[in-house]
């Protein structure tokens, strides 16, 4: 079984990028992000055709999250409140959650706020967002111990998740904040299924449009897939696909595979 999670920075534009990847890589379920289309405009047809069926939760130009799965999903949900209840429901106002079991998984797709500057309003937006992700996640584990949480996370945990030159410290994505509210989620019964097979740094999934920074390399690991135990002893390969990245007008993102 194959999953994959790609930040596609809107489905529209990249969908003939998405459409050929997926016909050479037919993995069993695709999680996507930044799908920046609300549900009713999703291309529905060109994964239909491939097979799959789509369980989509968008809006209009920003964020919008989609599994795209081989077989039925399972008890799909959208945004944390389908799980946590007593939350005010304007944190589901952007569509960045959405989760549904695949053959005893359950696959949690998620986009995490990029959180802007280190000490902004959107920044203290994110470390609030992670701590409501935890609660998500606790409540999951509570029935379910076998989770693939995937997605584009904006956040690099170690050094070697970054290229050489930034100040980690001072920048968002890497601030020591950002870092140990992701610990924190970890610390619940999660592992980086890529650090399982490759454990050196030079590996990256983001790089930034400008300063020609993909062909320079200087990139930033921010897509992870991270797997409870039963999962996690599963696994026997965790990939970065860098082909999609060197494509004309690509995402700024490319696919991260996890395979069990």
């Amino acid at each position: 079984m194959k999953i994959a999670t790609w930040n596609v920075n809107s489905i529209r534009t990249r969908l003939e990028h998405v459409i050929n990847w997926l016909s050479e890589n037919p993995v069993d379920v695709l999680c996507l992000q930044e799908t920046k289309v609300v549900d009713s405009n999703f291309p529905r047809s060109p994964f239909e055709e491939l097979g799959y069926h789509l369980y989509t939760s968008g809006q209009k130009a920003y964020n919008g999250v989609a599994l795209i799965s081989r077989e039925p999903l399972t008890d799909v949900s959208t945004g944390f409140t389908s799980i946590l209840a007593d939350i005010e429901p304007t944190w589901d106002e952007s569509k960045r959650v959405i989760t549904g079991v695949n053959n005893g998984i359950r696959i949690v797709n998620l986009y995490v706020p990029n959180g802007s500057s280190v000490g902004s309003e959107k920044y203290e937006y994110k470390l609030e967002w992670l701590k409501l992700l935890l609660e998500y996640l606790q409540a999951l584990l509570s029935s379910q111990t076998t989770i693939c949480m995937c997605g584009d996370f904006n956040i690099a945990l170690e050094p070697e998740d970054i290229h050489e030159g930034v100040i980690a410290e001072n920048h968002i994505m890497s601030s020591p904040q950002e870092r140990q509210a992701l610990r924190n989620i970890l610390a619940l019964g999660f592992a980086d299924a890529f650090r399982k097979f490759t454990t050196e740094g030079g590996h990256y999934s983001w790089w930034d449009y400008r300063a020609a920074a993909f062909r320079r390399n200087l990139g930033w690991r921010i897509d992870h897939h991270y797997l409870t135990a039963p999962l996690y002893e599963r696994a026997i390969s965790c990939t970065i696909d860098v082909a999609p990245r060197k494509l004309p007008q690509p995402s700024d993102h490319t696919p991260v595979i996890v395979e069990f």
